[in-house]
Formats: C-alpha cells, structure tokens, sequence
C-alpha cells in the first residue's frame, strides 16, 4: 500500500508546479499516506489556479507557434482528442489563459487526465499524445 502511495505522490511531485508550492512541499510533506497524497494534489490546485489567474492574457503561443486565443480553443463538445487540440489546451493551460480548473470543466476532464497530457508532453513531446502506440510512451 506505501508503494502505491509513493508512486501517487511521485506524479504529483513531477507535475509543474511554482516555487511557492515547491517550498511547501519540502517544508511540510513528511508521511505519504493516501489522503496527505489527496491534501497535496488540492493544494497544487488552488496555487496554479491564484498564480495562473493573475497570469491570465489575451493569448498565448501555441504548439506550432502561432498565437492562441480562447476563440481558438477546441470547442466544448470535443469528444475526439487529436494530438493538437490535447496540446491546445495544455499550452492555454500554461500560458494562463485557462486555468486548469476551467480547462477541465470545460472539457469534462479529469484532473488526472489533464495532468497526464502534461507529463505526456514533458516526457515525450507531442508524439506522447498519440493514443495508438500508448504503450511506447507510457512510464
């Protein structure tokens, strides 16, 4: 049961997160039990969501390079997610257009799927967003 903690508490730990959160963490995390894991993952929540809400602009730069307004955005009813509107909304989420909060109701996501777009992209690139070969790209 501990392993499994330590891995839950190593996805929130590599996700990224601001310097704020980072000094908390290594302030107050001692124990890894599953529901310190629930307190942390609400806590990097409510610090991206402040910190991405004074951030907020009118775009931001796309994956390919091209500014990215909410008007751009994939609509709301998306139900096929293609490599490029994962990576759409992945860099709104990071160029604080969206917060991850809005992102995910928006899109009726999880937090946990969103987050795992981001470590897809962080890890393997766009490429780490394909649904057919997950198997490559997966940890």
């Amino acid at each position: 049961m501990e392993n499994a903690a330590n891995q839950g508490l190593n996805t929130v730990i590599r996700t990224p997160v601001y310097s704020k959160f980072t000094q908390w963490l290594s302030a107050n995390l001692i124990a890894t039990s599953y529901n310190k894991i629930l307190v942390v993952r609400e806590c990097v929540l409510s610090i991206m969501t402040e910190q991405q809400m004074r951030a907020r602009g009118r775009y931001v730069i796309g994956p390919d390079g091209s500014p990215l307004t909410v008007a751009d955005l994939p609509p709301r009813d998306t139900k096929r997610w293609v490599i490029r509107r994962k990576a759409e909304v992945v860099a709104a989420v990071r160029g604080g257009l969206l917060s991850m909060e809005e992102a995910c109701e928006r899109y009726t996501l999880t937090v946990d799927e969103f987050l795992s777009w981001q470590r897809s992209i962080d890890r393997h690139g766009l490429p780490g967003l394909r649904a057919t070969r997950v198997q490559e790209y997966r940890d």
